[in-house]
């Protein structure tokens, strides 16, 4: 899901996402949640099946880790 056009990129989203059958709500920039989004398809992955693989290996708040995921790959990306 894209940012809605006129709106910031740095503005802050909820977004909905079910982990290990729970509902919960991540807040996140819009950019990040583009990111997210792109990172996904390119797994063939939905964007919740991607969070999930993030919180299996964060260590502390998911948002922090969701941003420092996207973060490296776009490292990766670059590098």
């Amino acid at each position: 899901m894209k940012t809605p056009a006129g709106s910031p990129p740095t503005r802050i989203r909820k977004r909905s996402v079910r982990i290990k059958g729970h509902d919960t709500s991540v807040s996140l920039e819009g950019a990040f949640w583009d990111a997210l989004g792109e990172i996904a398809e390119a797994r063939g992955l939905s964007l919740n099946a991607l969070v999930a693989a993030v919180d299996r290996e964060r260590t502390g708040n998911l948002s922090s880790a969701l941003r420092l995921f996207v973060l490296d790959q776009m490292r990766r990306r670059n590098v």
